[in-house]
């Protein structure tokens, strides 16, 4: 694989995420910004990724930490560690930055860099979204992508599951 070795380079700390977007932004660049846990990446994750990076010149994802995904999701997730699941998604062509989070929510993450579109997928709503109304009041744009029916990676588990017992 070519430039393989520029892979870990996209994995950032968060103000050095801010610094490298602050040097974008006087380029002329414009940041799109998502977030999730990305624990088994599927057709869903890269369809949502995609458009996500069609918003913007860059794209930003922020990946919950794994203490952060046992909170939210239960004591057997993440399947893949913060590490792993950070590589994978740095390998990806359409993502220019990853930055890790610990807290529950983006929101520290989202009020620091203020990107000028934040992308959730269709099973929220706008009211939903953490950070919406500090990106909109700074005057980026909110979109909800739609979800592809049907698949999803607790669906996934759930499969594998019933396959090994």
């Amino acid at each position: 694989m070519r430039k393989a070795d520029a892979i870990p380079s996209k994995i950032f700390s968060l103000d050095n995420l801010a610094r490298t977007i602050e040097g974008w932004r006087v380029k002329g660049e414009t940041i799109a910004f998502t977030n999730g846990v990305f624990d088994l990446l599927h057709e869903g994750h890269i369809f949502s990724l995609s458009q996500a990076a069609a918003t913007a010149s860059r794209l930003v994802v922020a990946l919950n930490s794994d203490d952060s995904v046992k909170r939210l999701k239960g004591p057997t997730r993440p399947v893949n560690n913060e590490q792993a699941r950070a590589l994978v998604m740095a390998s990806l062509v359409m993502v220019d930055a990853v930055v890790i989070f610990d807290d529950d929510t983006p929101h520290r993450v989202i009020t620091t860099l203020l990107p000028d579109v934040l992308v959730k997928g269709g099973d929220y709503t706008i009211d939903q979204i953490v950070g919406a109304k500090e990106v909109m009041a700074h005057g980026g744009k909110v979109i909800i992508n739609p979800l592809i029916e049907g698949i999803s990676t607790t669906g996934i588990i759930a499969r594998m599951q019933q396959m090994h017992p």
